[in-house]
């Protein structure tokens, strides 16, 4: 288990206790989000990158456990997650301009997204501390990640759910499959949120929210080491992820600048954050130069559920990221993320769903903006699976050249004549 020194405000830096329960800064509220802090020089003194890779290889998260807040006693969740595989992608790179890019695909989790890695870490806290309920608000994702983590848990777990109501079909499925309690929420996801917050303390469960839970952050870092491991431990030049609350590119930039710190790391790459036109509060504060606690909300509306929100929970660590590392937040349409969908599949064979295809549609924006450049070597995260979103893959190819579908009759020379119509 990393020795955890503390817990540290964001914004203000105040520290709490090792063994501090609160999700929030007393002082800061909501925006003061926490960073789970290890004794790093201890650290380095028991686990270097040579004793990593002379261990058996563990295709899961769970091979960084002497890096994660977890005693070694501690029950672990038994579906396999991480291990996600990080793809060379040349065609991608000579679509985008870029000398090299890598393409890291967390669609294999096990519910189909990267929020499995921080609801894994959730639950096995949850479970070391003797909770007996987890909750979250989610567009899906996340949600699907906690029900599906906790029902792979042999001690009886109960998850209750908080989705608005336009959270796409596939995802709700997915909840009920698992056996959750779901809540369809009349409102956005902001009221989901706000709502599972509230009864979530009144009743005394662990939250998960997206946010505002630090050890989701703990869970989303080890994509970081998978990419830093994959790469011989060379850092790209910058990764790019898509950005909704915040919590994945804050999580990245933990993930990074530990391995910096701990010397298996020479530098941190940049993180540039692609945020959907229609819920871009973090890229307008970044434009302006704002601080987390200033920013102003937004009236979220684009078809990257996943990303969508009106003020994101995770501001202060995913504006920290991007700063720290000089990278950039950049704001793409609801047309290129549909683009991006079956341009990724058809130059990768990765099929992802909107939120997780606004990376590459953010990737190209970069590059537009100047932000990435010809030489530049980076990783796209791709953050979920397209068939999370069916209706949207749709959309997304219908009258948009190949992958179309044409109706013939059971005739050979039909067939022949309309495959060759262009």
């Amino acid at each position: 288990m990393a020795a955890i020194r503390d817990s540290r405000c964001v914004l203000c830096g105040h520290r709490y206790g090792a063994g501090s329960a609160r999700y929030t800064c007393d002082a800061c509220g909501e925006v003061g989000t926490l960073d789970i802090r290890y004794d790093l020089s201890a650290l380095s003194a028991s686990v270097d990158r040579e004793t990593l890779a002379a261990q058996p290889r563990a295709d899961s998260m769970w091979r960084y456990r002497a890096l994660l807040p977890l005693a070694a006693d501690a029950e672990l969740p038994p579906l396999r997650v991480g291990g996600t595989p990080l793809y060379d992608a040349p065609a991608l790179a000579e679509a985008l301009g870029l000398a090299r890019v890598w393409v890291k695909d967390e669609g294999q989790n096990p519910t189909a997204s990267l929020k499995d890695r921080a609801s894994a870490m959730v639950v096995a806290h949850a479970l070391a501390a003797g909770y007996t309920t987890v909750s979250t608000a989610s567009t899906g994702n996340a949600a699907a990640a906690l029900a599906g983590i906790a029902a792979s848990i042999p001690s009886a777990l109960r998850t209750v759910i908080f989705v608005p109501e336009t959270a796409p079909i596939a995802k709700i499925t997915q909840l009920q499959v698992y056996g959750a309690d779901v809540l369809l929420v009349e409102g956005s996801y902001d009221d989901a949120f706000e709502l599972c917050l509230a009864l979530s303390v009144r009743e005394g469960w662990h939250c998960r929210n997206t946010g505002i839970n630090p050890y989701t952050s703990e869970g989303k870092k080890t994509a970081a080491y998978e990419i830093a491991e994959g790469l011989a431990w060379q850092a790209p030049a910058a990764v790019v992820v898509s950005v909704g609350d915040g919590s994945i590119i804050g999580g990245l930039h933990k993930g990074f600048r530990e391995l910096v710190a701990l010397g298996w790391l020479k530098d941190e790459p940049q993180l540039i954050g692609a945020q959907a036109e229609g819920s871009s509060a973090l890229y307008q504060a970044w434009l302006a130069g704002e601080g987390a606690a200033s920013m102003n909300a937004v009236s979220a509306a684009t078809v990257a559920d996943s990303i969508s929100a009106n003020m994101p929970r995770d501001r202060a660590k995913a504006l920290r990221a991007v700063r720290d590392s000089d990278g950039a937040f950049v704001a793409v349409s609801d047309e290129a993320i549909l683009a991006a969908i079956p341009e990724l599949a058809q130059l990768t064979g990765i099929f992802a769903e909107p939120a997780a295809a606004a990376a590459l549609a953010g990737a190209r924006q970069a590059v537009s903006e100047g932000h990435l450049g010809a030489d530049d070597e980076i990783v796209i995260l791709i953050t979920g699976n397209g068939l999370k979103d069916i209706p949207a893959a749709q959309r997304a190819v219908a009258g948009r050249g190949r992958g179309q579908t044409r109706r013939v009759t059971a005739d050979i020379e039909e067939a022949a004549r309309t495959l060759q119509r262009p």
